[in-house]
């Protein structure tokens, strides 16, 4: 599916899958990620509710910035824009619609994908810039709430819903028009090893490659 600008339609492509990695130490940021690439994810997320959150991203902008997208969520201020695009990170993902933080991601060259609940947000957050659209928390909503906003939405326009999607649900959300899926405690939690969130990776690649084959 192509996006508003294509800016996030390569690595959407390569995978649908945004590893959240909320909770990731700094020392483990590269090793998790080392796994998740093996696997074919191409996005990954630090929350900045994170433990040192900037050193994080910073480190994996340097080890994977240029094959990987890199970026933060849980972006909640202009100033925290800043500090990303200053560590490196070329994403940023909020929890709330806030037109501003979208625009200072613009002014900074970094892609936007914030978060929304109603068609009022989302048309306000497309007019700001919005290069895609997180339907947050979508464990709230449905695929048929999704089916209905694409209805009316601008042609090309992608939503990836987050917020308790995990393998089962994947397919249900891919047939209502979902171009991508945040995923939090499914892929990765506080202590995971690597290997651990390789097989978790790798588990929801296959059943996403099977709901894409059907």
């Amino acid at each position: 599916m192509e996006l508003r600008d294509g800016g996030l339609s390569g690595y959407l492509l390569r995978c649908p899958l945004v590893a959240i990695l909320r909770g990731i130490q700094p020392h483990e940021a590269e090793p998790v990620a080392a796994a998740l690439e093996r696997q074919g994810i191409a996005i990954v997320e630090v929350p900045l509710n994170s433990p040192e959150p900037l050193d994080s991203i910073a480190r994996l902008a340097r080890g994977f910035g240029d094959r990987l997208l890199i970026g933060a969520g849980t972006v909640m201020t202009e100033q925290q824009v800043e500090e990303i695009a200053a560590a490196g990170g070329r994403l940023i993902v909020t929890p709330h619609a806030d037109p501003a933080i979208v625009r200072a991601a613009k002014r900074h060259g970094l892609l936007a994908v914030p978060g929304f609940f109603t068609p009022a947000e989302a048309f306000a957050l497309l007019a700001a810039g919005a290069d895609a659209l997180k339907l947050f928390p979508a464990e709230a909503g449905s695929p048929a709430m999704l089916k209905a906003l694409r209805a009316v939405l601008p042609p090309g326009t992608a939503v990836l819903p987050v917020g308790g999607i995990d393998a089962a649900n994947i397919p249900a959300w891919r047939a209502a028009g979902a171009a991508g899926f945040g995923i939090g405690s499914s892929i990765y939690k506080p202590g995971d090893s690597p290997d651990m969130v390789g097989a978790k990776a790798h588990a929801l690649v296959a059943s996403l490659d099977q709901v894409v084959a059907t």
